[in-house]
């Protein structure tokens, strides 16, 4: 009759993957409880932690669920509460952990009639929503864990990739707002020759080195030619962070999603830690509040709690 759930944040893009590549996170994220009830339909009844509109139609996990329930013939409702812990506008996928919650749930609930690719379709209306753009580089993590590359979009094909066990992700948050959609209009809609040859080796490379357990290729592969120099400007001391990541040990540093966040991935909890504490250092002289999160991959996605 009822489930609880952990909604895990996210790390789009990964430098050279713009929607297209994701991966998801273990200890940061929000919860949900779902559950059943005699009228039919979907109602988000609380939402704790952010405002956030409570109308169906309006709210990114009532968009989500009500694509799946299109997709089945059920003779009751569901309820949602949301418990907000991944800010909105972070660059961690707030709205796609509410998405890829609601869709999870209910197919939980209602005998799970779905895979969890298969839930990706759904989960990614309520992206639509919250960005103008139906991508799934963050729903796509979310429910499935590990990194997922989105192969393509029509139809949607999803590769799930396990992550070297070694891996952690390093996230700094600066507290300052950058809304998707706005972001996504800063971008070009035509790219150099060069650089689409630069970032398709790249993605290969990337590929590759997490098939492999090649950490040093991972490192060469988690650059951006395409993305980053356009939206990089937006978020505070982007390009000393970046560097400094490096300096540490990082195997490479980017904007996570949309930013304002800033992720790097390192080989080991020790340097990724390390590569935390010179972030902070460099926050910490500007005066501008932030939230800083180290993890390992999440390997399973949505869970249950």
């Amino acid at each position: 009759m009822e489930i609880k759930l952990f909604c895990p944040a996210t790390i789009a893009n990964l430098s050279c993957g713009f929607d297209v590549l994701g991966t998801c996170l273990d200890n940061v994220g929000d919860e949900m409880i779902i559950r059943k009830s005699l009228q039919k339909g979907v109602r988000i009844t609380k939402i704790v932690g952010a405002d956030l509109p409570l109308e169906t139609e309006k709210n990114v996990a009532g968009v989500a669920a009500l694509a799946l329930l299109n997709e089945v013939d059920v003779d009751f409702g569901f309820e949602i509460e949301i418990y907000k812990k991944i800010k909105a506008g972070s660059g961690i996928g707030s709205s796609s952990a509410s998405a890829a919650g609601a869709v999870f749930g209910i197919n939980e609930l209602i005998g799970r009639p779905f895979s969890r690719k298969e839930l990706v379709y759904f989960a990614m209306q309520g992206e639509v929503l919250a960005s103008g753009s139906a991508h799934a580089d963050n729903v796509a993590p979310a429910l499935c864990g590990g990194f997922t590359l989105v192969r393509g979009y029509n139809p949607l094909d999803i590769v799930r990739i396990e992550s070297p066990t070694e891996i952690y992700a390093t996230v700094i948050h600066p507290q300052i707002e950058l809304k998707t959609s706005e972001m996504r209009a800063v971008l070009q809609p035509m790219v150099s020759l060069k650089s689409a040859i630069t970032q398709w080796g790249n993605v290969g490379g990337l590929i590759a080195g997490l098939y492999t357990n090649d950490y040093e290729l991972i490192g060469r592969s988690l650059h951006d030619d395409i993305v980053e120099p356009l939206r990089g400007k937006f978020i505070p001391q982007f390009d000393l962070v970046k560097q400094t990541a490096l300096q540490n040990g990082a195997l490479g540093s980017g904007i996570s999603g949309s930013g304002p966040s800033i992720f790097a991935l390192s080989k080991g909890k020790e340097t990724a830690e390390k590569v935390a504490n010179a972030m902070k250092a460099i926050f910490d002289g500007t005066g501008i509040p932030y939230e800083i999160h180290v993890s390992k991959i999440n390997s399973e996605g949505v869970k249950i709690i």
